[in-house]
C-alpha cells in the first residue's frame, strides 16, 4: 500500500485520501480524521509508522479540505455520511476510528450514529458538543489565498453554538472501548468536558498527555504514539 493522494466517490462528492501500511495486515483497519484547516497528511509521524506496521491506514481529506471536494455545505451530519460512504466505497466494515479536534467530533457522532462500525474509538482533544455560552462569534475570512474552505469554520462555529442535542445524547450509544486523550493545561479546551465525555461514553477513559497542548500528536508524538498503541493492544473486556 503506498502512501499516494486517492480519490472515491462518497455522499456525492470526492474524496481525497493517502494509504499506509500493508492491506494484508492482520490488524483492522484504521481510519484517522484530521483536524479544522489540515487534511490527511497532518497525520504523518510516529503514530502512522508504529500502526503501520500491523494495520491498513486510510487517512482522507474531509470534505471543504485539501484535495477533497469543496461544495460549500458543511452541516457536522454531511461529514459523519461523507465517513459512511467513504467506508463503504472502500469495503471498510468495521475500523479503529481515531479524530483530532474537528476530526474528533465527527469521529464522536459517526460512532453514535453507527456503533457497529467502530471497533475502537481514539478522539485527541475533543469538544463536548453542548451549548457554548457565551456563544463565539462567527468568524470573516483571513486576507489571501484560502488553504481549505473558510465556510467549513463559519459553519463550525454556529454548530458549536447550538449543537444538535441528539450528538451528545448518542455518545451513550457508543458501543467501542473509547480512549479521549487530553493535552493538558497547555490545552485551550476544557478538559473537564473531556472527562465528562468519557464518563458519558459506556467504555469511555480519559488521560492527559501532559504538555500536548491542543496539537497532541505533533507537540508530544512518541508519548502520543505509545498511548495509542497501548490502548489498542488491550484485551475487550
Amino acid at each position: 500500500m503506498s502512501d499516494e493522494v486517492r480519490t472515491v466517490p462518497a455522499n456525492g462528492i470526492r474524496i481525497a485520501y493517502r494509504t499506509w501500511g500493508a492491506e494484508n495486515a492482520g490488524g483492522a483497519p484504521v481510519v484517522l480524521l484530521h483536524c479544522l484547516g489540515e487534511d490527511g497528511e497532518d497525520w504523518r509521524g510516529p503514530l502512522v509508522a508504529q500502526l503501520a506496521a500491523a494495520h491498513p491506514l486510510y487517512a482522507p481529506d474531509l470534505r471543504g479540505h485539501g484535495g477533497s471536494d469543496w461544495p460549500g455545505e458543511y452541516g457536522l451530519d454531511l461529514f459523519c455520511e461523507d465517513l459512511r460512504c467513504f467506508l463503504d466505497e472502500l469495503g471498510l466494515a468495521r475500523v479503529i476510528l481515531i479524530g483530532h479536534s474537528f476530526g474528533s467530533a465527527v469521529a464522536s457522532v459517526f460512532a453514535g450514529e453507527h456503533p457497529e462500525r467502530v471497533e475502537r474509538l481514539v478522539l485527541e482533544e475533543t469538544v463536548a458538543l453542548r451549548p457554548l455560552d457565551p456563544p463565539r462569534a462567527v468568524p470573516e475570512p483571513p486576507p489571501g489565498r484560502p488553504l481549505f474552505d473558510f465556510e467549513v469554520r463559519k459553519q463550525w462555529t454556529r454548530q458549536r453554538n447550538e449543537p444538535d442535542p441528539r450528538w451528545w445524547r448518542q455518545l451513550a450509544a457508543v458501543t467501542a472501548p473509547t480512549l479521549i486523550v487530553g493535552g493538558g493545561s497547555g490545552s485551550h479546551l476544557s478538559q473537564e468536558d473531556m472527562a465528562a465525555m468519557a464518563e458519558r461514553i459506556p467504555h469511555g477513559r480519559f488521560v492527559t498527555v501532559e504538555e500536548g497542548g491542543h496539537l497532541v500528536h505533533e507537540q508530544r508524538p512518541k508519548e502520543f504514539a505509545a498511548t495509542v498503541q497501548t490502548f489498542l493492544a488491550e484485551e475487550r473486556n
